[in-house]
């Protein structure tokens, strides 16, 4: 009887569960989503006035029968339309109706709206751009004061009171500035001026996916309550600000890269992320707007190039002659953890500065750690008294949530009075002081893992913490668990800012890595900028530490990460382009790379800060930004917008993935480049693959380039390459004699393979002609078989 009413009542289970799987595949098929559907322009019929009715129509005519009210019609759908580094528009629709609209004629393509993360006072010294007078004020006034160029700075938004965008001295706003200053919660008109003259918000597709903003927690306008916008606009652009610092830390003159540049503000990241429909818009509207420079330190996955709206909507700023700097991500070291890989964006990875902010941890036992720490509060511990320290962890790898100081993991009955050793992960660095602070612990020894190395990023922490890196933290560890004769002590002393570090700069551990395996021959990251402590403007409407508990305010802040190491690549883009406003943005990108410097300060190899190695290509790319030599690299190598599409056609691209790129250009294939090695790229990275022959030895790789001579009309150059243990290379010709400015000169290099190689081998080839060192890195790898 029991088991008759125990079959009914499954029975009745698993009908309850079909119908419910059957409602939900019926909703998820009527359920909508945002797609960007890209359009042909110039497929319009002649039946329609204007491009907006086209497309409108054109989502209509893909519109199923709406199960909910009548006001669901295709202009509520629509909710952007592109019309310059993207045509088309975003629209809410269901799966199905996706793909009929993507069947119809004139539609290029459809991409499903994705989401982008954010990539989260010495610096302009450290580059370069602020030496000794007279050449300090050559540098920042020549030719500045007759070009407007003009950066959009995608982010969270602008914070527009900071000093750092005050307009004092500036000339009138750009007569051929065509955009907007948006007006909104907390933000007028009066709020741009002649250094911030834009500023657009974006968050349509934001809301489509997560729901509308919480206006009493978001302001739907373009003022920055999260800091990283108003951070990376100063350091790109920002008013010179004196006696910038925080907290005491870092005290200088605050300024960006190019001061005299004028910044528009595009906001696209809310709280919940940054959308592609939504980051689109902004692009679209910034070229239209007319900026020179585009800075976007966010990211998503990598995916082909006709599938990242990003990658195309860059190609279409581009073509348009703007320059597009991104950030790589922050997902180093592991390698290939690169974002942002075509080659019509400048990818930036990180580096630290020469800059550091010393602390030491004193344990009990004598022994001192030096670390980092950006502490600078009420409460202070004793330099000359010992503290009871603990860990909560073991020494086994597993994840323990006390080792980790998470949430609700640290017993008060524990902790209380102590200073508490916390492993980095799962939650944010300051957020673990504040874990240990509410249990009652008077401190915290913040220790890298295995992740993070010896790499050590200083904080702006709650109460007084130290952050050290993996190998003295396993002995501090260590210490704290296995003293038997005395309890584990120590405490903890902070030093202020120092100047001068040896070595510096260092590849940031944290800072994404190459191989760029959609294209082996394109290496990326593209070069490395100071990534590391950047100190730069901050919003008032939220604490240094960025958490909501935070209750301090401050003017400036400082931060770590590939969406610092960006502006500074936007920034000094800008200052060239002031210089050589003829210069496209192959060759702005040409000049940073050719210029950049491989050495540290000690004249050794820049070391990787993951294992204190010398760094490779795949870490560092180019090298390291060197802005003053930049301005004068000689030669450059040239890309126009043709051949980037004969790059994509290199690709295996089927013609239909090739329109999303020819849209309105009406582009086609002339198949001028033999193979992907042959873009005009300033950085040579091929790939040796077997011949499919008995002897099955390894083909020789010819890479053709071409210079242009933007330096002195007389010159000649000759070229160094250097050796390499798995092939033998030719240069021919060997000497290159320009006559003429702008003159055009081409060579090529021919690779014999040696020996096979088991990994990656790296060097450079250079053309010299006594006053430039115009360099080219060089990565060759060996693969058996085609990838």
């Amino acid at each position: 009887m029991a088991r008759s009413t125990l079959m009914k009542n499954m029975s009745c289970i698993l009908s309850y569960l079909l119908f419910f799987m059957m409602l939900f595949s019926a909703n998820a098929q009527f359920a909508k989503n945002t797609y960007l559907i890209q359009i042909d322009k110039s497929a319009m019929p002649k039946t329609f006035s204007n491009h907006l009715d086209w497309y409108s129509s054109k989502v209509k005519s893909a519109l199923s029968p709406s199960l909910e009210s009548d006001m669901d019609n295709d202009q509520e759908r629509i909710i952007y339309t592109y019309q310059n580094a993207f045509h088309g528009v975003a629209a809410k629709l269901s799966q199905e109706e996706a793909e009929k609209l993507e069947a119809e004629e004139g539609v290029v393509a459809i991409f499903p709206d994705t989401k982008y993360e954010l990539h989260t006072t010495r610096s302009p010294t450290f580059l370069g751009l602020e030496p000794p007078p007279p050449q300090s004020a050559r540098i920042w006034s020549e030719n500045l004061a007759g070009h407007d160029v003009i950066v959009g700075v995608l982010d969270t938004g602008i914070w527009p009171e900071s000093e750092s965008f005050s307009d004092v001295g500036m000339t009138p706003v750009p007569a051929h500035w065509k955009g907007d200053c948006e007006i909104g919660t907390g933000f007028t008109k009066n709020h741009c001026n002649k250094k911030v003259i834009g500023a657009r918000v974006f968050y349509k597709g934001y809301e489509a996916a997560i729901g509308k903003i919480n206006e009493k927690k978001e302001s739907k306008s373009p003022r920055d309550q999260d800091g990283h916008g108003t951070h990376t606009a100063a350091t790109v652009a920002g008013s010179p600000a004196h006696g910038a610092n925080l907290l005491g830390y870092a005290n200088g003159t605050a300024r960006g890269m190019a001061p005299g540049a004028r910044i528009a503000a595009y906001k696209v990241c809310w709280t919940g992320g940054c959308f592609s429909s939504d980051i689109v818009s902004a692009i679209d509207k910034a070229v239209a707007d007319g900026v020179h420079v585009l800075s976007i330190s966010l990211g998503g996955g990598v995916s082909s190039y006709y599938r990242d709206t990003l990658s195309v909507a860059a190609f279409g700023a581009m073509e348009k002659g703007v320059f597009v700097s991104c950030s790589a991500g922050n997902a180093g070291p592991d390698p290939a953890s690169l974002t942002n890989v075509s080659p019509w964006i400048t990818t930036v990875g990180a580096s630290t500065m020469d800059r550091d902010f010393p602390a030491d941890v004193r344990l009990g036992n004598g022994k001192r750690v030096t670390g980092v720490s950006l502490y600078k509060g009420k409460r202070t511990l004793s330099v000359n008294k010992q503290y009871p320290l603990v860990y909560l962890g073991t020494n086994s790898s597993r994840v323990d949530p006390r080792s980790m100081c998470l949430e609700g993991s640290l017993d008060p009955k524990v902790v209380s009075g102590k200073i508490v050793i916390c492993d980095r992960g799962l939650s944010p660095r300051v957020q673990k002081g504040h874990v240990v602070e509410s249990a009652g612990g008077v401190g915290m020894i913040l220790t890298n893992t295995a992740t993070n190395g010896e790499e050590l990023v200083a904080d702006c922490h709650l109460l007084p913490a130290v952050a050290i890196g993996e190998k003295e933290g396993k002995e501090v560890k260590d210490y704290a668990l296995t003293s038997k004769n005395a309890v584990a002590s120590a405490t903890l002393a902070f030093f202020g800012t120092r100047l001068g570090i040896r070595p510096s700069p260092v590849v940031a551990a944290f800072s994404s890595r190459g191989p760029n395996f959609l294209t082996l021959e394109i290496l990326k990251p593209d070069l490395v900028a100071p990534g590391v402590n950047i100190l730069a403007a901050w919003s008032g409407a939220i604490g240094p530490s960025g958490l909501k508990l935070d209750n301090r305010r401050v003017n400036f802040n400082i931060l770590s990460g590939t969406s610092m190491s960006c502006p500074h690549v936007s920034g000094v883009a800008a200052l060239l382009k002031a210089r050589h406003p003829e210069w496209s943005p192959a060759a702005i990108k040409s000049a940073l790379m050719t210029t950049a410097y491989v050495h540290d300060n000690t004249k050794r190899t820049l070391r990787d800060a993951s294992t204190a190695e010398p760094s490779s290509p795949y870490d560092h790319g180019a090298g390291h930004i060197d802005p003053i030599r930049a301005l004068d690299p000689g030669l450059v190598y040239d890309i126009e917008p043709q051949d980037y599409f004969e790059f994509l056609c290199t690709q295996g691209l089927s013609s239909t993935q090739l329109r999303v790129f020819s849209k309105y250009s009406n582009r086609t294939c002339r198949h001028s480049l033999a193979s992907p090695v042959d873009l005009n790229y300033p950085a040579i990275s091929l790939v040796f693959t077997k011949k499919t022959t008995p002897n099955s030895i390894f083909s020789p790789v010819t890479v053709h380039r071409t210079v242009t001579n933007v330096g002195h009309p007389v010159s000649n150059y000759h070229v160094t390459v250097s050796p390499f243990k798995g092939a033998s290379l030719k240069v021919e010709p060997e000497t290159l004699s320009f006559t003429r400015k702008y003159q055009k000169l081409s060579y090529k290099v021919t690779f014999t393979t040696r020996s096979q190689q088991k990994s990656p081998e790296f060097g450079g080839l250079v053309w010299k002609d006594g006053v430039h060192n115009v360099r080219s890195p060089i990565v060759m790898t060996w693969l058996s078989s085609p990838i």
